[in-house]
């Protein structure tokens, strides 16, 4: 059954689907999909082409645009867009802490997330794609993780696609997880050196917090511990193109007076719980090293591990001296599974699926040199979540493929770059620029 109502200038169709949860075994259990269909009011009659749009993550749903916003008033120029939230994300059949104990213990828990990887995704793309478009392929646009499934389905599916279209998301084909984070550290060195040449007074707020953190570790009102190591992820913010300032405006107010003495404010702890806490998006703290797991060896927490290679990083040895505090980011820590009650309950599942080593191939380079797909890319100059070179390595491979590299947006330069982000690449994949 479907469901349609109106946004200015647009009109919106809810679609629902069932799929198997293991596209190997067709009979087995099925999960539910949801998928979000946006038309331009004025063509909502027409058949027009589909454009898909996979989302960034792992394990977020798709956003939900008000009318025409950001790149979405482009797209509908001449596309019907699809919004699909990805299996275990948004209205999709959830999995998180109060979902997956249902299905068991922790090894039937993992052994149900390694079905939530791109190849699963991509193979509910293939499922529904047919019931959408008669058959026709599609145009997929992939934001970061989204693009990594683009990736794949290039190589697994490339008879179901028109063109594909990737934003901060081409992923290396062959490197383990630890040479993702081994490139990943110095980048984001250089997102909080930037960060602090430009607000120089968060050195010592940041300093202030972290040690008050050391003697205190607080428990926010979520129920979230705040450590040093916990504070310092919040580096994750400096890969947007605002995440500076976001960062800037959250340090500013930590600590309020009391009769006791200072303590950190409420407005610091809403903010930093906000920030902090995976209660809506579990799925990428279980499966953020999974993705690129696929050369038969465990990932074993490779952030953690590769962290120690890092030593501006630690913040015990930080505190002990009179060096700025290095904020961290994109990296999932064994710590997040103590430290989040959104996580805590699935720590042995994650620990399960560190140790896991039987993850299949997710690319095929000999496909992919043979592809005949027309293939744009965005590949952002200083991606904080992205390795540059390991994308345009992967670039190099996809025959065909035309990458526009640019500085002039961070990770996020599909939202911030709207309509010309999309544009450029239309017109890059058509051959026209």
């Amino acid at each position: 059954m479907t469901t349609s109502y109106r946004h200015p200038g647009v009109v919106l169709t809810d679609h629902r689907f069932t799929v198997p949860l293991d596209h190997g075994d067709p009979s087995g259990e099925r999960i539910e999909l949801y998928a979000r269909e946006a038309v331009a009011s004025a063509r909502a009659g027409e058949n027009l082409p589909w454009l898909l749009y996979l989302e960034g993550g792992p394990g977020f749903g798709a956003r939900r645009f008000i009318g025409r916003q950001a790149w979405l008033g482009r797209a509908l120029q001449e596309f019907r867009v699809l919004f699909l939230d990805q299996r275990g994300t948004g209205l999709s059949t959830p999995a998180n802490r109060q979902t997956l104990p249902s299905l068991g213990g922790p090894e039937r828990q993992a052994a149900y997330l390694t079905h939530f990887r791109a190849d699963s995704i991509v193979r509910d793309c293939e499922t529904i794609r047919p019931l959408l478009t008669g058959g026709a392929p599609w145009t997929v646009l992939g934001q970061s993780f989204g693009g990594f499934c683009a990736t794949h389905y290039l190589c697994a599916a490339p008879e179901g696609l028109d063109t594909v279209l990737i934003t901060g998301g081409l992923p290396s084909l062959d490197a383990t997880a630890d040479e993702v984070y081994r490139a990943a550290y110095p980048r984001i060195a250089r997102k909080v050196e930037a960060h602090y040449a430009r607000y120089p007074q968060d050195i010592a707020r940041a300093r202030r917090i972290a040690e008050y953190l050391a003697e205190h570790r607080p428990v926010l009102p979520t129920g979230y511990t705040l450590t040093p190591e916990a504070f310092q992820s919040l580096g994750i913010l400096l890969g947007g193109s605002d995440g500076s300032h976001q960062l800037n405006h959250l340090l500013e107010n930590a600590f309020v007076r009391t009769p006791a003495g200072p303590v950190l404010s409420d407005a610091f702890q809403e903010n930093v719980s906000a920030a902090l806490s995976f209660a809506g998006h579990p799925l990428y703290a279980l499966l953020h090293e999974p993705v690129y797991a696929q050369d038969g060896r465990p990932t074993e927490w490779a952030a953690e591990r590769v962290r120690a290679e890092f030593a501006r990083f630690d913040a015990a040895t930080t505190l002990a001296g009179e060096t700025p505090l290095y904020f961290s980011g994109e990296s999932i820590h064994p710590w997040h599974f103590d430290h989040d009650p959104a996580l805590r309950p699935l720590r042995e599942t994650a620990e399960l699926l560190a140790a896991r080593t039987d993850w299949p191939a997710l690319y095929d380079p000999a496909r992919l040199a043979a592809n005949e797909v027309p293939v744009a890319a965005a590949v952002y100059h200083d991606d904080m979540y992205v390795d540059r070179d390991h994308s345009l390595r992967t670039a190099r491979t996809i025959r065909g493929l035309r990458t526009w590299v640019t500085d002039e947006f961070e990770h996020d330069g599909l939202r911030a770059g709207g309509p010309r982000v999309l544009d450029r690449l239309l017109t890059l994949a058509r051959g026209e620029g």
